[in-house]
């Protein structure tokens, strides 16, 4: 073969490759396979749930038919009436011969202000509840203060999961009376991702009690859920049951970076658009880089975030954020009427990152996280349309003028002062 024709061959791909760029899903999905050995599997389906309402009523009535196992991995269960119910039933299945399982966070149930005291946790396992609690907050505290598991994972019968970015509490359907209703995102899933979460709740049951639970029949994904959950709300789209998904975790064994490369990944892999739903927008510069970046090579970036919070200091940096976002050609809308609590990022239409995971120091390097990147354009779709109705209904537009209209001389002071404790948030 000539040189020339050698050279023609060069040309002709480095052409191919310029002409047929990679799309941002294609990259993601490799840069997780590749790089952090993420399983993806292309048969699941994926059903939203837009509110504690909606999701508690779906997950009650599954575990209503529950045969074999119930798992159940809270950061905290709040001691108030769905906990109440939640519990009652899962006594009930216990009773049956279900095996029940749960697991919440020691740091996560001390920082609730009505948290499960040890009496009620005590009464529960007479009721054949297998609870226990990862990490209790003891003296001297401090040495409990870095790897928190803020994951909510629940898995029925190894055939159907639940996830994304709800607790077991009563202001998930109820809202609360200083910001009004809590808006939340969170999923249920059918498909070979369900036995990917219940290996992640396994595995870590597994370290905190120093049990050896295991056996395939924790593993029943390949079940057609349709068949013995029909009653429960159906994924309607045309991807239903051919949904390529992966599990994004990041547990005690997992890579420390996962959570956080993700989202920078997949920002640098966006070629029209971003957007982002997050309530703790405090932003590693990594990640505030890559979207400067993003907006330099024309990518609409959109951003989300709440007026009101339920902490206090870290919406400043959020607001110090969205404003320098903003100054930077980034469209920013501020969540009005309650607190929004979801966990959602979109790339280009084609793939959307949901969880548990915030957007700031701790849930990025230190607590236990899980995510799925859904690589799948109609679940996207749908994610898109919650952005654009709560955009037009629920928000306003973050500009110069909003900016000094809707926040104090001191409310914007306290955004600039507070951003130096950006990587304690």
């Amino acid at each position: 073969m000539s040189i020339f024709r050698l050279i023609a061959i060069f040309l002709f791909s480095i052409f191919a490759l310029s002409a047929f760029p990679q799309s941002a899903a294609e990259s993601i999905v490799k840069e997780l396979s590749d790089t952090y050995n993420v399983d993806f599997s292309n048969d699941n389906r994926l059903v939203i749930f837009r509110t504690g309402q909606e999701k508690f009523d779906d997950m009650l009535v599954a575990i209503d038919e529950a045969t074999s196992s119930i798992h159940l991995e809270y950061f905290n269960f709040r001691n108030d009436s769905i906990s109440d119910i939640l519990f009652h039933k899962l006594a009930l299945k216990a009773a049956a011969g279900v095996e029940v399982r749960a697991i919440f966070d020691g740091f996560g149930n001390m920082s609730n202000n009505r948290p499960l005291k040890k009496h009620k946790v005590d009464s529960l396992r007479q009721l054949g509840i297998n609870i226990v609690e990862f990490d209790p907050v003891r003296f001297p505290y401090i040495n409990h203060a870095i790897h928190r598991d803020h994951r909510k994972i629940v898995v029925i019968d190894g055939i159907i999961a639940y996830t994304g970015g709800m607790n077991v509490a009563d202001y998930y359907i109820t809202g609360k009376p200083e910001f009004g209703e809590w808006k939340d995102i969170h999923c249920r899933i059918e498909g070979s991702c369900v036995g990917e979460l219940q290996k992640i709740f396994i595995r870590f049951w597994n370290k905190v009690t120093k049990d050896s639970v295991s056996g395939a029949h924790y593993y029943n994904e390949w079940c057609d859920a349709r068949r013995k959950f029909h009653m429960l709300k159906q994924d309607t789209t045309a991807t239903s049951g051919a949904k390529l998904i992966g599990v994004v975790d990041r547990g005690p064994k997992s890579p420390r970076r996962i959570i956080h490369d993700t989202f920078v990944a997949s920002i640098n892999s966006a070629h029209d658009s971003i957007q982002i739903i997050n309530p703790y927008l405090t932003l590693c510069c990594h990640i505030r880089r890559a979207l400067r970046h993003a907006l330099e090579r024309g990518v609409k970036v959109e951003i989300m975030v709440s007026k009101l919070s339920d902490i206090p200091i870290t919406p400043r940096v959020v607001e110090h954020n969205a404003h320098r976002l903003m100054k930077k050609g980034a469209d920013v809308y501020f969540f009005l009427g309650g607190f929004h609590h979801s966990k959602i990022m979109m790339i280009d239409g084609e793939a959307t990152f949901v969880g548990s995971s915030n957007l700031n120091s701790r849930s990025l390097s230190f607590d236990y996280e899980c995510n799925l990147l859904v690589a799948d354009k109609a679940t996207t779709a749908q994610f898109q349309r919650i952005f654009t109705e709560d955009k037009i209904n629920r928000c306003f537009k973050l500009t110069p003028q909003t900016w000094k209209s809707e926040f104090s001389k001191k409310h914007r002071f306290g955004a600039w002062f507070f951003q130096f404790l950006t990587p304690f948030l």
